[in-house]
């Protein structure tokens, strides 16, 4: 039958991913199982999604309680799930107002229309460009891809929408020099992900907001997947001392299912009114309850929990052979070695699943993994690397 799903999959399923020769079938925490019933220990998390584990039990009760009760209203009526989670995320940040969608990607559409929007409405047309970060990763809708700065994403696509130009990472000059008089805002990720692991510069991000300021620029963090925990505060502008104009969010807020969300601060909560963004799925009330239910477990003592996890693996790292660097913050951690796509298939060999982004291995671990579970992965880990 494992053969069979193979097949079916190869046939039927669009070819767009290079999957790995891994059937999961079922799973608790940290532990998933293949058809054949072996058990792997998972730090990936669904690409950090499943930040609470598989079947998180709160979460699980809160998605089964809300769809045999209520499962779409569609966004003309009002419904509880929608309004506490916006409610929670407003408070958990200091943000105004959110806007719900299914994706990362879509909640960066949104705050790119936002932003050209808010600019539109101060400044008349011909100042919608949207400066990104060479490396960055953004999304696949065509706006998206159009934002990621990397060049190889964007091959076979043309035209791509105008409007986007590309800046290096940490160069707060090269951002200066950025003053045609045509710019509504900066997108960035405060640790980039699929483009390596990277942590922006902490004096970088405090000039490029204060540089937003001056400019009446639009600041937009794109905190997909370094959201809701990952980097051990909720989320990692956190960190910066600075906040931002606008945070797109997605993956582990929602615990599994499909999420986006796109959160306003004062200056920008009132620029899209009636009629000027939608979404048929966004604000779901069985998925706004999951997430309801992640972020009630996100509190101060799993962020610690976070950053002692972080620490205790980087530790293991640093004291392996075959790590040339490490890179990240919190659970989003990037390690410099060879031949990262080889040891990935070594790892899940050994009952162990791990990530890639770019050429160095990815780990993205539940925040909650049993301190047991963490060990003996990282003595899988620390072997294949060494």
């Amino acid at each position: 039958a494992d053969m069979e799903i193979r097949q079916i999959d190869a046939r039927y399923v669009a070819p767009t991913y290079r999957r790995n020769d891994i059937v999961l079938e079922r799973g608790q925490g940290s532990r998933l199982y293949d058809e054949t019933g072996k058990e792997y220990l998972d730090l990936g998390s669904g690409i950090a999604v499943n930040g609470l584990g598989m079947c998180n039990p709160a979460w699980v009760q809160a998605v089964q309680a809300q769809t045999a009760q209520l499962a779409h209203t569609s966004n003309l009526y009002y419904s509880e799930p929608c309004a506490l989670l916006a409610r929670a995320l407003c408070e958990r940040t200091g943000m105004e107002r959110v806007f719900f969608s299914n994706s990362g990607a879509e909640a960066n559409e949104c705050a790119i229309k936002c932003a050209r929007k808010y600019s539109y409405d101060r400044y008349g047309a011909g100042r919608g460009t949207v400066l990104s970060l060479r490396m960055s990763f953004h999304g696949r809708t065509i706006a998206t891809l159009t934002a990621t700065g990397q060049d190889a994403m964007h091959d076979g696509f043309d035209p791509l929408p105008g409007g986007f130009r590309y800046v290096p990472a940490d160069d707060i000059e090269a951002l200066r020099a950025e003053n045609a008089g045509d710019v509504c805002a900066v997108i960035c990720e405060l640790v980039q992900g699929e483009g390596g692991v990277r942590a922006l510069d902490p004096a970088y991000v405090r000039a490029l907001r204060a540089l937003c300021d001056e400019r009446d620029w639009i600041w937009i963090a794109d905190e997909v997947q370094t959201g809701n925990g990952r980097t051990g505060t909720l989320y990692a502008y956190q960190q910066y001392g600075v906040a931002p104009d606008v945070v797109t969010t997605a993956k582990g807020l929602g615990g599994g299912l499909p999420i986006g969300a796109t959160m306003f601060n004062a200056r920008t909560c009132g620029v899209l009114g009636a009629g000027a963004h939608g979404s048929t799925f966004g604000g779901n009330p069985i998925v706004c309850a999951g997430a309801l239910a992640v972020l009630d477990q996100i509190d101060d003592g799993l962020l610690a929990q976070v950053r002692d996890k972080a620490a205790y693996i980087r530790d293991r790292l640093a004291a392996c052979k075959g790590v040339r660097a490490i890179s990240g913050m919190g659970l989003m951690i990037g390690i410099e070695t060879d031949d990262a796509s080889a040891k990935v298939r070594a790892c899940a060999e050994r009952g162990l699943l791990v990530l890639t982004a770019k050429d160095k291995l990815r780990l993205l671990p539940a925040l909650n993994i049993p301190q047991a579970d963490l060990e003996r992965a990282m003595d899988i880990l620390t072997e294949v690397l060494a």
